[in-house]
């Protein structure tokens, strides 16, 4: 399937997995940060949650930042301030100063930046660059960059980190940017030029079209209502690994293989629209697998001591048919941002919501499941959040005949 996506397709995928690393790159450099830096648990959760606050707060802004400075213009600054970040940070980690802790958080916050202007405009790039008929294939594809992401930090991290230290981690992370900035360059059509007079004339409009229109509310929704979820089930994944007794080394293992998953979820959620799948099916299977799933990796029956589950390697099976099947949602949702976006120039600003809703529903789920696993001392419940996403996600996916209507009327 990837022969039939152009090159330039691929570059804007290389471009979102190049920054997604760097989203992932933080959990495995936790103990070392704490061991060089003396970096506190407190200090170590905001400078995780600072990525998703960059997102809460500025995902619609970056969004119409993106459309009105040119998709590729923003991609290219996006990569850069991640590189230079990256860059600043491990030369930051060389001094053992009290101020390298709030330079690692400032240089984080930039790093979320960036990776809002980088992963914004891809849709409507890759939509404007593909020839009718793969568009949905390279969507598909474009879907599986922050699993990818994720999974490749998770895999390489650790090992690299004992290596050469936690700076030299940011150091390859920033030649990795730096590395798919300059294929963007070689391969991806410059921006049409634009004046500066209709660019900012014409902000307004479409922050009024994107948010009076109902195609960007669903597919914000819908994305909230996916990655809330899975980055809990994920996210947690080494703490439930550590509490049964799992080696680290395995934990960490059987993490990036059920992240990877997601991968390929989301690459046949694309060969399946394109196949001719409707949409509001695709993801009605993806939310019902995913509440499925969650409910035979958590759920058990009995009380105390004597309370069982489904034995532990078919609970991982689970959790990796929960994330196989869970790629097929936002396979389908960035293909459907490009389509129910009110029109072309508001692409990256409806992608931009989709961000912002998305790193909210973040920023509550995994909180709420920590929050009730101490509550009943274990994981056992937490797939009543994930089941109660994935029944919004399919009362969501029953609207989309209407909301389609509408976009189209």
């Amino acid at each position: 399937m990837t022969a039939r996506v152009p090159v330039a397709a691929l570059a804007v995928v290389a471009a979102g997995v190049s920054v997604a690393l760097h989203l992932g790159k933080l959990s495995p450099a936790i103990p070392a940060l704490q061991s060089t830096l003396g970096l506190s648990l407190v200090e170590a959760g905001f400078m995780l949650s600072l990525v998703q606050l960059a997102g809460m707060t500025l995902g619609l802004a970056v969004g119409l930042a993106a459309d009105a400075i040119g998709l590729r213009r923003s991609m290219l600054i996006g990569l850069l301030i991640a590189t230079f970040a990256s860059l600043l940070g491990g030369l930051a980690g060389q001094f053992a100063s009290p101020g390298v802790v709030a330079w690692l958080l400032l240089l984080r916050a930039f790093e979320g930046v960036g990776f809002l202007l980088a992963v914004m405009p891809a849709p409507g790039l890759i939509r404007a660059m593909t020839p009718p008929g793969t568009e949905k294939a390279a969507l598909g594809l474009w879907g599986a960059y922050m699993p990818l992401g994720v999974a490749l930090a998770l895999l390489c991290g650790p090992g690299l980190i004992a290596w050469a230290g936690w700076p030299a981690w940011w150091w390859v992370l920033s030649v990795l940017s730096a590395g798919a900035a300059l294929w963007v360059v070689k391969v991806v059509p410059a921006d049409a030029r634009r004046g500066t007079g209709t660019i900012a004339a014409n902000w307004r409009g479409r922050l009024k079209s994107t948010l009076t229109a109902p195609g960007p509310w669903f597919v914000a929704l819908a994305f909230a209502m996916y990655s809330s979820q899975w980055m809990a089930v994920i996210g947690f994944l080494p703490s439930i690994y550590a509490d049964a007794g799992v080696p680290a080394g395995w934990s960490a293992v059987l993490t990036a293989t059920a992240a990877a998953m997601n991968i390929v979820g989301n690459i046949v959620g694309g060969r399946w629209s394109q196949r001719g799948i409707a949409p509001g099916q695709l993801l009605r299977i993806g939310f019902g697998v995913m509440a499925l799933g969650s409910i035979m990796a958590f759920a058990q029956w009995g009380q105390g001591a004597d309370a069982m589950g489904l034995p532990p390697a078919l609970r991982y099976l689970a959790v990796c048919v929960f994330s196989l099947f869970g790629g097929a949602v936002p396979a389908t949702l960035f293909m459907l941002a490009v389509r129910l976006a009110p029109g072309p120039s508001t692409v990256s600003t409806t992608v931009g919501m989709m961000q912002q809703a998305s790193a909210l529903g973040q920023f509550i789920a995994p909180p709420l499941v920590a929050w009730i696993a101490h509550r009943v001392g274990g994981w056992q419940w937490t797939w009543v959040v994930t089941a109660a996403c994935s029944m919004a996600g399919i009362v969501l996916a029953s609207r989309l005949p209407a909301v389609a209507r509408r976009a189209t009327a």
